[in-house]
């Protein structure tokens, strides 16, 4: 780590505010590719990974369960950011509800400004200029990262198409934004839950990775046979549970992969491996226009053989013991994942968005 974790996160808080706000003075889709799209979401990721990686270092005996606090605040904002976009674009049109959000976002920087630095036993031994692709060339974290960029081409795609699914049901509007925020909610309760189940080791955490993913793809298979608004949100508090599961206890693994001394660098080039398959997993699945069947299946098929897959690597690092530290830490870390997400604001913008004219 060159730089350190806290400079980074708080650049990215900045760059991801900004973008939000040069979105709202768009006057073309291309301008909002750029800003709302490319430079906020490079802002994102210099925030999230770096948060990821130190909150990994900070925990050892409970780190599962700090994870699934700070994981727990992105299903809480996904509940709680689409009603209130919505009002804000309601009242204020989409520029000024995009201003207020890049006003939100700001919080980042005092977030990254609370992050502690912390040595460990075999920094100076990793440490090193640049990235570590020198990872790439182990089996196990090889193999993780595989299996994270096909499960990521799947694991966004529910958010995106699941309320217009639900209207093509015959659901009224509200009854599909119900399920959407079932799915987000239990995602949220599941993500602490996990990381505490995570920690008992009743099970090996890759066998738990596994279980998450395979019912992740249960829920999802059955979602074209739903025929009621029971149906439907019964099988999204099933996707959100073991979905919210998965994302907890997959980064409480990597440190056990790689080594804690690692953990930040490894886990910025997961997230890198896994925006590939994110990036071509929601154009991929609409591509059929509501062809429900095959665009929720086919990805989750290829999240249940990357879980499988998973399960058949062995640690590459042994893992070394961390100095313990407060988990009142974990609060401040819960902060960072209460973010808004690209693809709430595109889903609540969209209705106005559609007949964009930029005056």
């Amino acid at each position: 780590m060159r730089f350190g974790a806290r400079p980074v996160v708080m650049l990215g808080g900045l760059l991801s505010s900004l973008g939000v706000f040069w979105a709202s003075f768009s006057t073309s889709l291309l301008q909002l590719y750029l800003t709302l799209g490319f430079l906020t979401g490079f802002g994102w990721a210099l925030a999230f990974a770096p948060v990821m990686g130190t909150l990994s270092r900070y925990f050892s005996s409970r780190r599962s369960l700090a994870m699934g606090l700070a994981l727990m605040g992105n299903g809480l904002s996904s509940f709680a950011f689409s009603p209130l976009l919505r009002l804000l674009a309601d009242s204020l049109a989409w520029r000024g509800a995009l201003l207020a959000t890049s006003a939100l976002g700001l919080h980042l920087l005092v977030c990254g400004a609370l992050l502690r630095p912390l040595s460990l036993r075999g920094d100076l031994s990793h440490s090193g200029p640049g990235f570590d692709l020198g990872l790439f060339a182990e089996r196990g974290f090889a193999a993780f990262s595989l299996g994270a960029a096909l499960l990521a081409a799947g694991y966004f795609t529910p958010y995106v198409h699941l309320e217009p699914y639900g209207r093509a049901m015959g659901l009224g509007p509200y009854e599909a934004a119900a399920v959407v925020s079932a799915a987000s909610l239990s995602d949220a309760l599941a993500r602490l839950l996990a990381g505490g189940l995570a920690d008992r080791r009743l099970l090996s955490p890759a066998r738990l990775l596994v279980l998450c993913s395979a019912l992740t793809a249960c829920s999802l298979l059955l979602f074209p046979l739903a025929s009621s608004f029971a149906d439907a949100l019964g099988l999204a508090l099933l996707y959100g549970t073991s979905a919210g599961s998965f994302a907890t206890v997959a980064f409480g693994v990597l440190p056990e992969i790689v080594g804690v001394s690692r953990v930040v660098n490894a886990t910025g080039l997961c997230l890198m491996a896994m925006s590939v398959g994110g990036l071509l997993g929601p154009p991929l699945s609409g591509k059929g226009h509501f062809a429900y069947y095959y665009y929720y299946c086919l990805p989750q098929f290829g999240q249940t053989q990357a879980g499988t897959f998973e399960n058949t690597v062995p640690p590459s690092c042994p893992l070394p013991s961390p100095s313990p530290c407060a988990l009142h830490l974990s609060q401040h870390q819960g902060l960072f994942q209460g973010v808004f997400s690209s693809h709430e604001v595109a889903k609540v913008l969209e209705p106005q968005l559609q007949d964009l004219s930029f005056q």
